[in-house]
């Protein structure tokens, strides 16, 4: 009984504003961290994909490289040629440029050597 008494009394001397500026503060923290940069991240993608020409180099969702082919509009597509004579349809949703995507790993490039 003397706990629930105690709690009861914070609250009515103002222990809820400050319960509830920690709620908005944590809010502003979310929002700062986690929100603004994956809205931006996906603007710079957004902005890359429509940047795409015939000819470019890219990446698939799932780490199929290739050169695009042509592009449809009408459907959101692209042809995609992945070896040559080999071209693949895909979403236009599921590519990235190559350049932003290719892994640099520095022991691929020492066995090549």
């Amino acid at each position: 009984m003397e706990l629930q008494t105690i709690l009861l009394q914070q609250q009515s001397e103002g222990g809820g504003w400050s319960g509830m500026l920690m709620i908005v503060a944590m809010i502003i923290i979310f929002y700062f961290f986690m929100i603004r940069p994956q809205s931006k991240k996906q603007k710079e993608i957004k902005k890359a994909r429509e940047a795409m020409q015939k000819g470019s180099k890219i990446v698939t969702a799932g780490g199929i490289f290739g050169t695009i082919k042509s592009i449809n509009t009408e459907n959101n597509t692209i042809m995609m040629e992945v070896a040559p004579g080999v071209t693949i349809k895909v979403s236009r949703e599921q590519v990235f440029p190559a350049e932003a995507e290719a892994p640099k790993d520095k022991k691929v490039e020492k066995e090549e050597k």
